[in-house]
C-alpha cells in the first residue's frame, strides 16, 4: 500500500482501517487504554527542583486549526494530557486573532494554572520581537512566562539580550533557543556553548537521531532540560510506516504502535525532560503517553530500531 510521505497520523490510521489491517495493542499490563491512574513519570529540570512529565504537547500548527475547527479539538487534547499528569503545552506566535482564542483556552478553569506553558519569539527585528513577547504574556494572561524561547535561532543575535533581559527582570523563569534543522545542529551546539540556556529544544526520533551524537549529551553535561520536537517529522513518519507491521520485538519495550515506537526510542535517552507530541485527536494522545509506560529501549535495540526505519 503506497502512501505518499506526507501522510498525517489521520490519514494513515485511516488507511490501515480501510485495508483491514490491525494495529498493535497495547501490553497486557497496561490495559487497551490507560487508567485514571496512570500519571505520566517525570524527570527533573536541572538545576532545579522543578520536574515536568515527559510527554507533552507541541500546539503550533494544532492552534492554526482554531479559525475553521474551532477550540475544542485543541482543549479536548490538553484536557487529555492533564488527566495523565501532564502539563507541558508548547506553543509559537500566531495572528493576534488566533492567540487570543487559544489564550481563552488556557485560561479556562479546568486549565488556568495547571500548565507549564513553552512560548517562543519568531520574527525578526527587535521591535517586533518585544511585540511578540507582549503577544506571548496576553497567551498566558500577563503571568510570568514559564519558557521563553528563540525559535530555530532566528534573529538570535538581536533578540538574546532582550531574552536574558526578560529573565532576570522575573518576566519569564526559564529561557532557551530551538531548532527543528539538522542543518543547525552545528550553529546551535555552539550558542550552547557559549550562552547561560535553561531549556534547549530540537528535533530527535528515530528516523532523525543526529542529536544523539553531541546536542544531547552536551545538554546533559551542562546541566540544561530538553524538549524534543519533531517526534513524528512532522507527520511525514507516519507515510513512511504506513503498511508496514510493527515488528514483533517491538513488545519487548512494551510498544504497542508506530507512534510509541518513535517516542520510546526518545524518551530512552536520559538527556529527554519531555516530548513534544503534535495532534488535534484526544485518542492519539492518549497513544502517545502511552509511549511514557513500560520498557523503554537500552542501546543495542535502539540500534536496532534504527537499522530498521532507515530504509522506509
Amino acid at each position: 500500500m503506497a502512501i505518499p510521505n506526507d501522510t498525517t497520523r489521520r490519514d494513515f490510521l485511516i488507511s490501515l482501517v480501510g485495508a483491514g489491517a490491525v494495529l498493535a495493542t497495547r501490553p497486557p499490563a497496561l490495559g487497551n487504554t490507560l487508567s485514571a491512574q496512570d500519571m505520566l513519570p517525570t524527570r527533573p529540570i536541572p538545576g532545579t527542583e522543578e520536574t515536568l512529565p515527559i510527554v507533552g504537547f507541541g500546539s503550533s500548527k494544532p492552534v492554526l486549526e482554531i479559525p475553521t475547527e474551532g477550540t475544542e479539538p485543541v482543549a479536548g487534547v490538553i484536557r487529555m494530557l492533564l488527566e495523565h499528569g501532564g502539563r507541558v503545552v508548547d506553543t509559537s506566535p500566531r495572528t493576534p486573532e488566533i492567540d487570543e482564542e487559544f489564550g481563552q483556552v488556557l485560561a479556562a478553569p479546568e486549565f488556568s494554572g495547571r500548565l507549564f506553558v513553552s512560548t517562543k519569539i519568531n520574527t525578526d527585528g527587535e521591535a517586533s520581537g518585544i511585540e511578540q513577547m507582549r503577544q506571548n504574556q496576553r497567551l498566558v494572561g500577563g503571568r510570568t512566562l514559564d519558557l521563553l524561547q528563540v525559535e530555530s535561532m532566528r534573529d538570535l543575535d538581536v533578540h538574546w539580550p532582550n531574552v536574558l533581559r526578560w529573565k532576570d527582570s522575573g518576566e519569564a523563569r526559564y529561557i532557551g533557543v530551538t531548532t527543528s534543522s539538522t542543518g543547525q545542529h552545528d550553529q546551535f551546539e555552539s550558542f550552547m556553548r557559549a550562552e547561560p540556556l535553561d531549556f534547549v529544544q530540537m528535533n530527535y526520533s528515530v528516523m532523525e537521531p543526529d542529536a544523539e551524537n553531541r546536542l544531547l549529551p552536551l545538554a546533559r553535561d551542562l546541566g540544561m532540560g530538553v524538549l524534543i520536537n519533531r517526534p513524528f517529522m512532522n507527520g511525514s513518519y507516519f507515510g513512511r510506516v504506513s503498511g508496514r507491521s510493527l515488528p514483533e520485538w517491538a513488545s519487548e519495550f512494551d510498544c504497542a504502535s508506530w507512534a510509541q515506537f518513535s517516542l520510546k526510542y526518545i524518551l530512552a535517552h536520559p538527556a529527554v525532560t519531555c516530548a513534544l507530541t503534535e495532534t488535534t485527536n484526544p485518542a492519539h494522545m492518549e497513544d502517545n503517553i502511552g509511549a511514557a509506560f513500560g520498557r523503554l529501549p537500552d542501546e543495542a535495540t535502539k540500534r536496532r530500531m534504527r537499522e530498521l526505519v532507515q530504509d522506509f
